[in-house]
């Protein structure tokens, strides 16, 4: 861990100063468990209620909670962000020791940059390039033709199959599997054919994917993340499916084959995503949400049922089954409004 002035802080990430500039902090904390050496921050007007009793070395915060503060405080417009950026400089990531373990595998044809770090047991294949500064982890492995951005890290146990290519920046944490066969199948007199999968995954920069991720191959045409994509933990992305630049989604959510999604969305944990489907720039889908339909307009999405009370939820599962009966009754009850059964053959296409 590094430590830093308020003083130095306030110039390198623009805030206002409030309190001595040459207090140093040394780690964070929260509000509650901070003490003077810790930099903490408030975002979230849930957790002001801990913001009188601080003992936080000093808290990052917006201009209308800085009257309330009792210690230092570096006021900005994102506290959030600002505090993203200082515990980078308190927690920086470790240097690259460059090296490659005695007991890592490396196929004679792969490409290595000097500069680059290949841990214990990792397995290289044939013509796999790997760039400056990167780190391939502990039990790593990377098939053929396999290529990986400079300062690119897999932290341990991943596999990387034939064909994947990273761009520079990205972190891929333990037990992500990229390039596998998708779900091909075709049926056939009762039976499923495997189709073969020929495509690949072609990955940009800066992106980040979480613990057992899966990310498939395409069929025929590459798996694309743009730039900027962040994949929380647990998460499977079909064959074919595109996600745009700067698009982030939360665990457990699963996207089906050849779904494209734009870019600056986010997705909510345990978002069910059916394929072939379109969604726009700009989209905020809420947690365990179903999206079976395009998205053609920027904005909030959300589906599901939330959880209820056992009795009154079983009551409205049994009514949900009669809505079409009771649509049919009203229609027929006011002579037949504009609006009929086409309305429901209406929603099933593309928004």
């Amino acid at each position: 861990m590094g430590t830093a002035s308020l003083g130095e802080l306030a110039v390198r990430f623009g805030c206002t100063l409030q309190g001595d500039p040459d207090t140093r902090v040394a780690h964070v904390a929260t509000l509650e468990r901070a003490d003077p050496q810790a930099l903490s921050f408030l975002a979230n007007p849930r957790y002001r209620r801990y913001l009188a009793q601080t003992k936080a070395g000093a808290v990052v915060l917006d201009a209308a909670s800085a009257a309330g503060c009792p210690v230092p405080a570096l006021i900005a417009k994102d506290p959030y962000a600002v505090y993203a950026r200082i515990a980078a400089v308190l927690y920086p990531t470790p240097p690259v020791i460059p090296g490659r373990h005695a007991t890592a595998v490396v196929d004679p044809s792969a490409v290595i940059d000097p500069t680059a770090a290949i841990g214990p047991f990792a397995v290289i294949g044939a013509r796999a390039r790997i760039g400056a500064r990167c780190t391939i982890g502990p039990a790593c492995v990377l098939l053929d033709d396999v290529t990986i951005g400079a300062d690119t890290r897999l932290v341990a146990n991943i596999t990387l199959c034939n064909s994947v290519v990273f761009g520079e920046r990205c972190l891929v944490h333990p037990g992500v599997v990229i390039g596998a066969d998708g779900f091909g199948l075709a049926p056939s007199d009762g039976e499923w054919l495997k189709v073969p999968q020929v495509g690949g995954v072609r990955i940009g920069n800066d992106v980040e994917i979480g613990a057992s991720t899966t990310i498939d191959r395409g069929a025929i045409e590459d798996t694309v993340l743009e730039d900027g994509v962040k994949l929380d933990n647990q998460i499977q992305i079909g064959h074919n499916v595109r996600i745009g630049a700067h698009t982030a989604i939360a665990g457990c959510s699963g996207i089906s084959g050849s779904t494209t999604i734009g870019a600056r969305c986010m997705l909510g944990g345990m978002v069910g995503v059916a394929g072939h489907l379109t969604i726009c720039d700009d989209v905020v889908v809420t947690g365990r949400s179903f999206v079976n339909n395009s998205i053609r307009k920027p904005g909030y999405y959300s589906g599901g049922i939330p959880a209820d009370e056992t009795t009154r939820f079983r009551k409205n599962a049994a009514r949900f089954h009669r809505l079409d009966e009771l649509a049919r009754q009203v229609r027929r009850l006011t002579g037949g409004t504009p609006g009929s059964d086409d309305d429901a053959d209406d929603d099933n296409k593309d928004a």
